[in-house]
């Protein structure tokens, strides 16, 4: 068995990381790296058909249907006029401060991802829309850049989030109602914490107020304006959370909901719709094959009684569940830089959960402590997705964007210690809500 489990390893720790160092695609890696693990486990003859089962078990859920019409519903809603709604609310609501418009692109992330439960996505929209404008008034690019970026995974914490769907099918079904009310807390500190480095480069570089907004009148107006799509948002969360319907439900009527509202808007026409279902297909698919290949990956690791291994190796370190809680933030830190949050969710989530479990933690907690680490990494090289798509909208270099980047991970860091070891403040809205015990 130890003979075995030595084999496996290797091919799992030598293989996938050679692929990935060539430029192969992280789904073909690691699917590669566990078919050559079940050559060693099964023999070669057996591979194919045990292989192909796991794929097939893997990506046969109706939850995960929620995905393609949530990322669908953000393309919409990119498109049909609804971010720039949610912009023109931000600057209403908080236009009259110092540096008003980078603190508008956080609010707006943080409205806009707490509608598509995208932080590509919201990076993508908004900072789209808002980089030129902050261009024209004076803002240093690389800074504007930053600012969208460092904020926009906020929407991967705010409901509705793919990542706490992707987490409850990883947990074995955990309440995905449960796991978005425990999001907006932790939500809200992401957005926050942005906010005070935010204000730091806003004292540093002098920016000024910039609001068009200057009477109650104009401000309630702009409010009114943006009702149908905040509305979205109590129907999409307001429907999974008292039972109306399911996530995947809720993620249909999110496409049909936003697909109405843009064409009111005139926003978006028919012809528009086609390129949408092009690229929601293309980001779907990845997607799904991803979570296909990772339940081959954690057959493997399963079979082979990895996460015991590395449960009682963590254990054998520290009897202390500080200590513990401190080395899976640190380990879910570096995963985050190197492997996408779906991955690294499916791959870790059932190795760590049997010990959080040990020490009487809650699953739900644990679940916002994963995506939290993990947003960190969605903004940090070389994987970096969010990173990546908002230095491409702003023409940014990833070097220039980084240094300023590194304040905004002090105080992430900071905060993810606080949202680790205050774990009310992920279970008291869901306890209060009855969704958990």
């Amino acid at each position: 068995m130890e003979e075995m489990i030595f084999y496996v390893g290797v091919s799992l720790l030598v293989i996938v990381p050679i692929l990935l160092l060539i430029g192969t695609p992280i789904c073909t890696s690691m699917g590669l790296g566990s078919v050559a693990a079940m050559c060693v486990i099964l023999g070669v003859d057996k591979v194919d058909i045990t292989a192909a089962q796991r794929i097939y078990t893997g990506m046969n859920s109706f939850a995960l249907l929620a995905i393609p019409f949530f990322v669908l519903a953000g393309y919409i809603m990119n498109n049909g006029g609804i971010a720039q709604r949610l912009i023109n609310l931000a600057k209403a609501l908080i236009g009259f401060i110092p540096g008003a418009l980078a603190h508008i692109n956080v609010v707006a992330n943080m409205l806009f991802g707490a509608i598509s439960g995208s932080g590509v996505a919201a990076a993508a929209a908004i900072g789209g829309i808002l980089g030129p404008v902050e261009k024209k008034e004076g803002y240093d690019p690389a800074v504007s850049a930053t600012v969208n970026i460092a904020s926009a995974p906020s929407g991967m914490l705010i409901p509705p989030s793919n990542t706490f769907i992707i987490y409850s099918l990883a947990s074995g079904g955990t309440s995905v109602a449960a796991l978005f009310v425990a999001g907006y807390l932790p939500g809200l500190i992401w957005g926050l914490s942005c906010m005070l480095v935010t204000a730091y480069f806003v004292h540093k570089f002098g920016y000024k107020t910039t609001s068009n907004y200057h009477g109650i009148a104009e401000r309630v107006k702009v409010f009114i304006d943006a009702i149908p799509a905040l509305f979205l948002i109590i129907v999409i969360v307001g429907g999974i959370i008292s039972g109306i319907f399911t996530p995947t439900e809720a993620s249909c009527i999110a496409v049909v909901y936003a697909l109405i509202l843009s064409l009111i808007y005139r926003s978006i026409k028919l012809k528009d719709i086609p390129p949408m279902l092009l690229a929601t297909a293309k980001s779907t698919g990845l997607i799904i094959f991803l979570i296909g290949v990772s339940a081959v990956l954690s057959w493997v690791m399963a079979f082979a009684k990895i996460p015991g291994l590395i449960a009682s190796t963590l254990l054998a370190i520290s009897s202390n569940p500080v200590i513990i809680l401190l080395m899976m933030n640190v380990i879910m830190l570096f995963i985050g830089c190197i492997m996408d949050p779906t991955p690294a969710i499916l791959i870790f989530a059932p190795i760590f959960l049997p010990v959080v479990q040990k020490f009487g933690y809650n699953v739900v907690h644990f679940g916002v402590i994963m995506v939290f680490n993990l947003c960190i990494g969605t903004i940090t090289p070389p994987v970096g997705p969010i990173l990546f798509t908002g230095c491409k909208i702003a023409n940014q270099k990833i070097e220039d964007v980084f240094f300023t980047l590194i304040p905004y991970f002090v105080v992430l860091t900071i905060a993810l210690l606080v949202v680790t070891f205050v774990p009310e403040l992920s279970t008291w809205l869901p306890r209060a809500m009855h969704l958990m015990q």
